[in-house]
């Protein structure tokens, strides 16, 4: 063995000391060859880099030991070798180069590739190996609000900024429903009751987790065609870069017409869940003790492997945000030993990957006696926890590290694929070093579980590098580094507003959910929270720091883009105190201030902020809308798709049963959906002092809601491509609504 990999193998051999005390665990590895994985991160690296992808010689040399390691090293002929344990190991030294010595950037929102020539030299070889085996990446839900839409080729980019990031234990639940349709098809439903039950494309995520179904459906059957055969693709490629995804497993649910063919079988009814009645919801729970708990079970099992074959993880979510019907420790131990026994019966080697959401949401039934039975109703070991949210409430701190399973600390950061700016940058520095040094720790990991992606790539960046961290970084001189690299050039406007706004929108110190609420995005009312966890002074100086690095980064997409996202941000808090000020009107009784702030906020704010949003190419409704068409084999299709991401974004349901919850701001929806709201809001608040009658709110919630219903079916089409300037539009704005900002704060 050459000497680099023998040292390589012994720094990994140590890290994976750590890990020893599950050897449960010890099986899950990368089933591709060496030789497969290198050739896969070989064409990561020319999709990359293209023509300069020659400059670097990237091998995988797969170790004993369980940890994952990388190794840079400056050849004498010019070149940068990067040598992994995994395919993921080796993108990810690959990206670390590129980040720390090229001072390159990648991102969702976009690339900055200025490699310079020739590549600059490392003094000495760099070892780095990961202080935990897995570094997880996605929640069930980011595949309703963003990947919905996706065909392979945005699929590709996401899984290259995967491996990049060093992602290796992923969710893999594309294609399940084609499935679950023949499993049904062979209980004996008919393919009527099938279409009643499947939920539409964009809220699969919830009938997945058995919380609705019927809803914005039927599935065609060209979806189910289309999403197996994007499934192969997406397992092909992570399993080529050594990633281990993750497969759905049966949670006990089953469709209503279960019940015609076996009315005998024991089903318990659950209640209801977001809002919705049981014409959408109130899902049935198979007894864990009918024997066709673990026939369904194995049914779906076996032709999911068969299908796709297995890397031995499975998730499945048994009690999201519903209550069981029994708090009995027996009965839940049952219910968790039954879901696991259905995954083991055609795959003994199985673990099973649970969301620990449960434990969060429903924390007065989930007592301590009751989260050990349900935990326990499981082999130690053979169970792996996402603590989904510890970015704000760490599971593992209450539960004393999971009684015994191992688990993963994780970033949610993201509700509903919101856009506003948000972050808890200082507690994801330090709480997976803490999780780790817990007494008795079983933390196995670090993850990224946002509902929503393509939004505040900083956050995703950090905790990224921080997945292969053994300390808290420097946070400051990490987001200087970041600006800076980010842009490509150094500019100190423009790190003087990522150092305030680390500071501010992505410091969130105090626990508060960050769904954003501020009243731009809700339906209007006289009682919206328009609470800040951070001095707005900071973000407006931000806001003027980039202006004024504009005239030297423009050329720079991502600059563009964090341009327009920190004049939205400014101008989402300049709403809000339109907002306070609309409402001191209404009870001063001031109808010529109701009618100036009308005017103020209708007919300027909103259409400029819907100008500068339509600039930029993140920011389009259109192309929401457009993509979702795109997947359709016929009209009639085309039609129900487009009102599943209409109606995901808006009302979230038939009646808004989760108003707003995956509110966006994009370019299309501020004018055609924000903004009629707020001007029939003002107008409505005029009527009421002209008529000298008080606001009824639930008067208001019945016309609002023929608004809303109204976007959800109209046909309108929208620019799928960005229209205007945003360099010239963004300081037009500054210019007219900046000066407002300083008055408000002074």
């Amino acid at each position: 063995m050459a000497p680099c990999g023998l040292l390589l193998l012994l720094l990994i051999v140590a890290a994976a000391s750590a890990e020893i005390r599950f050897p449960t665990l010890a099986h899950l590895r990368p089933a591709a060859s060496d030789e497969e994985q290198t050739e896969a991160v070989q064409e990561l690296c020319r999709r990359l880099l293209g023509s300069r992808a020659g400059d670097f010689v990237l091998t995988v040399k797969k170790p004993r030991a369980e940890a994952e390691a990388f190794e840079l090293r400056s050849l004498p002929d010019g070149r940068v070798s990067v040598l992994g344990s995994s395919g993921v190991a080796a993108a990810s030294g690959l990206y670390s180069y590129l980040r720390d010595f090229c001072g390159c950037h990648v991102s969702w929102s976009g690339r900055q590739l200025d490699l310079p020539t020739p590549l600059p030299r490392l003094p000495e070889p760099l070892w780095v190996t990961a202080p935990n085996r897995f570094r997880y990446y996605q929640n069930v839900c980011v595949y309703s609000y963003s990947f919905v839409w996706w065909n392979w080729e945005r699929w590709e980019k996401e899984i290259d900024w995967m491996a990049l990031s060093g992602i290796n234990l992923a969710l893999a639940f594309t294609g399940q429903e084609a499935i679950w349709q023949r499993v049904y098809l062979s209980l004996g439903l008919t393919q009527a009751e099938i279409d009643s039950f499947f939920v539409g494309p964009a809220f699969l995520a919830w009938e997945r987790m058995g919380n609705m179904h019927s809803w914005a459906g039927p599935l065609p059957y060209s979806w189910n065609t289309n999403q197996l055969n994007l499934q192969h693709q997406i397992l092909q490629r992570m399993r080529s870069l050594g990633m281990l995804p993750v497969l759905p497993a049966f949670a006990g649910f089953v469709p209503a017409a279960f019940n015609r063919l076996f009315p005998k079988e024991n089903v318990t009814r659950l209640g209801n869940w977001g809002h919705l009645n049981c014409s959408y919801s109130c899902s049935y729970l198979l007894d864990s003790e009918s024997p066709f708990f673990q026939q369904i079970g194995k049914m779906f099992q076996f032709e999911l492997i068969q299908e796709f074959g297995t890397d031995h993880v499975y998730s499945a979510d048994t009690f999201n945000e519903m209550t069981p019907r029994s708090s009995d420790p027996k009965y839940l131990s049952s219910i968790s030993n039954a879901v696991f026994k259905s995954m083991t019966q055609v795959d003994r080697s199985a673990i099973w990957l649970m969301q620990g959401w449960l434990f969060l949401s429903g924390s007065s039934f989930w007592q301590p006696t009751q989260v050990k039975a349900f935990l326990h109703g499981v082999p130690l070991g053979r169970m792996i926890i996402l603590d989904l949210f510890a970015d704000s409430r760490p599971a593992y701190l209450f539960t004393e590290s999971f009684y015994g399973h191992p688990f993963i600390w994780c970033m949610l950061h993201n509700f509903g694929g919101n856009t506003g700016m948000y972050g808890t940058v200082e507690t994801i520095n330090r709480g997976p070093f803490e999780a780790r040094a817990f007494p008795n720790s079983t933390m196995v990991g670090t993850g990224i579980t946002p509902e929503g992606i393509e939004q505040n790539d900083v956050v995703y960046e950090l905790m990224n590098e921080i997945g292969w961290c053994k300390e808290p970084l420097n946070l400051s001189k990490w987001v200087t580094s970041y600006a800076q690299r980010r842009y490509g050039k150094i500019n100190d406007g423009a790190v003087t507003a990522w150092l305030l706004l680390f500071q501010s929108v992505y410091n969130n110190t105090f626990y508060r959910p960050d769904h954003n609420r501020s009243p731009l995005v809700h339906r209007p009312s006289l009682k919206l929270d328009t609470s800040l966890w951070y001095n707005k002074s900071h973000l407006y100086e931000a806001w003027k720091q980039m202006q004024l690095a504009a005239s030297e980064l423009y050329s720079s997409e991502t600059f563009r883009y964090d341009l327009v996202d920190v004049t939205r941000q400014s101008v989402q808090l300049l709403t809000s105190e339109f907002y306070e000020d609309l409402k001191l009107a209404f009870f001063k009784h001031s109808l010529v201030e109701l009618q100036t702030l009308e005017n103020a906020l209708i007919h300027n704010l909103l259409p400029d902020l819907d100008d500068l949003l339509s600039s930029d190419r993140h920011f389009l409704l259109g192309h929401w809308l457009e993509t979702a068409r795109s997947l359709a084999a016929t009209e009639k299709d085309a039609n129900l798709y487009e009102f599943n991401a209409r109606n995901q974004i808006t009302l979230w349901g038939p009646n808004g049963n989760l108003l707003d919850y995956a509110n966006k701001q994009w370019g299309g929806l501020i004018n055609d959906y924000y903004a009629p709201r707020w001007e029939l809001f003002v107008s409505t608040l005029i009527i009421c002092l002209e008529m000298r009658i008080p606001f009824n709110q639930a008067h208001f919630n019945q016309i609002s809601y023929k608004v809303e219903q109204n976007f959800t079916t109209n046909k309108v089409k929208y620019p799928d491509k960005p229209l205007g300037n945003t360099i010239e539009i963004a300081k037009k704005m500054f210019l007219k609504y900046y000066p407002q900002a300083m008055k408000i704060i002074n």
